[in-house]
């Protein structure tokens, strides 16, 4: 039986409230140097009988149904919780988390962002904040709360760039902190000359506004050539690592390269072989 027939917004609350609700972690790294130097928060429903429900499912379902707040709040917590972890152990990264722009017309939402990062020790600088391009022609009149949450050291991101019909004048004007390429544009790289257009304009357009870009779904080592070559800033894909639990995170991070020591992303060495989710 299918989740999305049978799950309402009581099975999500039921899972917000006895934990099944958990964070995985998918690496990002910089493509000058092959360094980790971060990873994006992605939240995962496990239903004790239906098993893996999909964020496509129950996200949508979070913002319908008035649970989107206390669902970021959740992922938050857990991100701040293992964040402080991670720099306990030696692993001091950048973590980014998905927002719904549901969340910021709460215009507490960047007091409670930061309320919660301390509680947990951990700083609202370690932490990206991910808004999708579709988002933003609805968030546009938040400036206010954006700029409070750079004010705090946050980096804000514009999550898959190239889908969405967001301006150059909305993109100008929010302060955003980097842009996310899109998945498709990417994937599409391979076999399209457009595709390989689309992304070094998106490139070359986001440098000239002073923005860092990275490229999501990276699945081949042509393809994180290619992005390179193009001087795209940072990536994260399939064939550099896939999400995972903490202790995998944290065992993938140990074991991307033990002889030099420096968290660096090795194409080929055990770094680069996925694992399952």
């Amino acid at each position: 039986m299918k989740p999305e027939l049978t799950l309402g917004s009581h099975d999500l609350a039921d899972a917000l409230a006895n934990g099944e609700v958990t964070v995985h972690y998918q690496p990002k790294i910089d493509l000058r140097t092959g360094a980790v130097v971060g990873a994006e928060a992605l939240a995962r429903w496990t239903h004790p009988r239906h098993g893996f429900v999909p964020p496509s499912f129950f996200i949508p379902l979070a913002e319908t149904s008035g649970l989107i707040d206390r669902l970021t709040q959740c992922v938050i917590a857990t991100v701040a919780r293992q964040g402080a972890l991670l720099r306990s152990w030696g692993k001091t990264i950048n973590i980014a988390v998905n927002v719904s722009a549901k969340n910021l017309a709460n215009l507490d939402f960047p007091d409670q962002f930061e309320i919660t990062c301390a509680r947990h020790g951990y700083s609202c600088r370690d932490i990206t904040i991910e808004l999708t391009e579709s988002a933003t022609q609805t968030v546009e009149h938040l400036l206010d709360t954006l700029t409070r949450l750079r004010l705090r050291g946050t980096r804000l991101s514009l999550d898959d760039f190239g889908t969405g019909y967001s301006s150059l004048v909305q993109l100008h004007q929010l302060p955003f902190s980097e842009m996310k390429i899109d998945r498709s544009f990417v994937i599409g790289m391979a076999t399209s000359r457009d595709c390989r257009t689309i992304v070094r304009s998106i490139i070359d357009l986001a440098h000239n506004l002073g923005l860092e870009v990275i490229a999501e779904g990276v699945e081949t080592a042509a393809a994180l050539d290619r992005l390179r070559a193009f001087g795209c800033d940072l990536a994260q894909g399939y064939h550099i690592g896939r999400p995972m639990p903490l202790d995998a995170f944290r065992a993938w991070l140990t074991d991307c390269d033990p002889n030099a020591g420096d968290g660096a992303f090795r194409p080929g060495d055990p770094a680069g072989t996925p694992l399952a989710i």
